[in-house]
């Protein structure tokens, strides 16, 4: 079992200023790492580290594809490019040059795609991006992620350094709930087991591991042993721990900031439906677009409350709300 914090806190530091410092360490280390942005330094704080990093660290501007394109051509040098850029910019506007030019050349680039699903908030529906976990899942050989907390960004941010290949990883831009402790470890493939139980085993991501968490304890307040997981690594995805869950608790629900089509819900079947056959429930974005709205509000529209993961696994387990 891991250690985690459960007062459900937000954290001092912001996801993006995470970033931005780690990247400022990872370059003074590292003379090939070199920084990537579209246009979007202040929204990532970048632009506070450029005078302490000048050579490594290059605004591309509101040049996506061509981004990934530069990127493309530093690795093939050497060198190592962390690109940040919002997700739907990232994944949907470049997805041609992501597949090619980086997966298909079999090069060594880190993406960043922060503003991840409703914490977009006032960018509304053009930013807001539900499919990313769907469209870098299906690239061969990617590594995808969504993260948690700043603890875990930072840790995952340095650990990819001295791994070859493509990663993405998913954020959030400003404070996440604080989860992890700062020197939490993560391996990249296997989930966390936050919580162990007997009942019924929700599995969740990025800011959804937080609700779960909350919702475990609803649940526990009926006898309701639930187990959470933190299924941080959707691509490759911990097979083992999920048959393992499924056959200890025979119930999964699902929690994901993103479609259930091809996120995490779909990975997650996709493995038991292969290797133990579970009834299971995704909780996520449901045939919709986004749209305007502070986080909280577009969570209780679109169900990603722990309120909703609560009646999702009471109706599971075909008990009386």
């Amino acid at each position: 079992m891991n250690s985690i914090n459960t007062s459900y806190e937000l954290d001092h530091i912001e996801m993006r200023q995470v970033y931005a410092n780690t990247l400022l360490h990872l370059a003074q280390q590292n003379p090939d790492i070199i920084g990537l942005e579209a246009d979007l330094m202040s929204a990532i704080t970048t632009n506070k580290i450029i005078k302490e990093i000048p050579n490594q660290l290059i605004n591309c501007g509101i040049m996506e594809a061509n981004m990934i394109g530069v990127a493309a051509g530093l690795s093939l040098t050497g060198k190592i490019p962390y690109l940040h850029t919002f997700g739907q910019f990232a994944t949907r506007r470049a997805y041609d040059q992501l597949f090619v030019s980086c997966n298909y050349a079999k090069l060594n680039i880190k993406i960043l795609g922060s503003d991840a699903g409703v914490t977009a908030e006032h960018n509304g529906g053009t930013h807001m991006v539900f499919e990313d976990l769907a469209l870098t899942r299906i690239i061969p050989g990617a590594t995808v992620i969504e993260v948690s907390d700043a603890s875990m960004l930072r840790n995952l941010l340095t650990q990819v350094e001295k791994i070859y290949g493509f990663h993405y990883m998913r954020t959030i831009r400003k404070n996440a709930v604080k989860l992890y402790n700062s020197d939490e470890t993560f391996e990249i493939g296997k989930g966390k087991v936050l919580r162990d139980g007997n009942d019924i085993t929700i599995i969740a991501t990025g800011i959804m591991v937080a609700e779960a968490l909350q919702a475990s304890d609803m649940l526990e307040a009926k006898n309701i042993n639930a187990a959470v997981i933190d299924l941080f690594t959707l691509k490759p995805i911990d097979r083992e721990l999920i048959i393992h869950y499924a056959e200890k608790t025979n119930h999964i629900v699902t929690a994901e900031n993103h479609n259930i089509i091809g996120g995490l819900g779909s990975a997650v079947a996709e493995v038991l439906s292969e290797h133990r056959p579970t009834k299971m429930k995704r909780i996520g974005i449901n045939e919709q677009f986004g749209q305007v709205g502070k986080t909280d509000y577009l969570k209780e529209v679109y169900g990603l409350t722990k309120e909703h993961i609560y009646l999702q696994c009471l109706e599971q387990l075909d008990i009386n709300k």
